[in-house]
């Protein structure tokens, strides 16, 4: 008896790749911004990460999330 469950995706998606990317570039920017004490480039970096999490709402609602229909899922080989 074999049940078959649908991968949820685990936001592998390029919604998700994108935000990840965007946001992880503006934690390194803010984390050496933070070491050299310039706390203008720490608050942009922090805007930059709320940019990301905004790109990747945005790319998800125009169908390149998960559950989209731009979004073509890998297939997975048992």
């Amino acid at each position: 008896m074999s049940i078959e469950h649908e991968e949820p995706g685990h936001g592998d998606s390029p919604a998700a790749w994108t935000a990840v990317v965007v946001m992880l570039i503006a934690f390194a920017i803010g984390t050496v911004a933070f070491f050299l004490h310039m706390a203008w480039l720490v608050w942009a970096a922090a805007g930059l990460l709320v940019v990301g999490l905004l790109i990747g709402f945005i790319m998800s609602k125009a169908g390149y999330g998960v559950n989209g229909p731009k979004y073509v899922p890998k297939k997975v080989h048992n």
